[in-house]
């Protein structure tokens, strides 16, 4: 299973991501897909091939986190990462 995919079909479920920032620092990110509540209208400026929108626990906000630089999903007890 792909990372994405496992990031894509978690249908709400909590989960935390390993990432690399733009500046080449190592982060993570514990939240989940699909929160809305706290959307103020507008349209999306980040490309849905290259980023996935997470809303961060930590923060209360939104993250864009760059597909291409994911390292590790951990949900459920599963443990997802590159090699």
């Amino acid at each position: 299973m792909k990372l994405i995919d496992l990031i894509l079909n978690s249908d709400g479920k909590f989960l935390t991501i390993d990432f690399i920032k733009k500046d080449g620092t190592p982060r993570t990110i514990n939240g989940r897909l699909g929160v809305t509540k706290y959307l103020k209208g507008g349209k999306r400026t980040t490309d849905p091939s290259k980023f996935v929108i997470v809303y961060s626990n930590d923060a209360q906000g939104y993250r864009a986190i760059n597909i291409d630089t994911i390292q590790a999903v951990r949900m459920d007890g599963l443990t997802i990462g590159r090699v």
